[in-house]
């Protein structure tokens, strides 16, 4: 998948398909209330899709939540199609074990 930065206005078409995540700066970034040892499982179900497709999240696990952060550090920290490929992989991911979307 390329890597190229996105324009502000593919960014914001693509958030509009991705909803749930939230533009912060060049990275876009999602809650998910989960209690503590189902995040981990969680975080090795996308650790695993993560490695199949080269791109990674930044993720802070907290007892009862989840906060997953994306932008693109190859693109020189902008936001690229890959990283709305990747939320949608971990909004799905996300779903089959059961996390809460919570607004932050």
């Amino acid at each position: 998948m390329a890597k190229d930065p996105l324009t502000e206005e593919e960014i914001t078409a693509r958030l509009a398909e991705r909803l749930g995540w939230v533009r912060q700066g060049d990275e876009i970034t999602r809650w998910f209330g989960i209690r503590y040892h189902g995040g981990v499982a969680m975080i090795v179900h996308i650790a695993d899709t993560e490695r199949l497709i080269g791109h990674h999240a930044d993720i802070d696990l907290r007892w009862d939540r989840i906060r997953f952060g994306i932008t693109t550090h190859d693109a020189g920290h902008r936001l690229t199609e890959a990283d709305f490929d990747l939320a949608a992989r971990i909004d799905q991911i996300a779903d089959a074990h059961g996390a809460q979307p919570l607004d932050g």
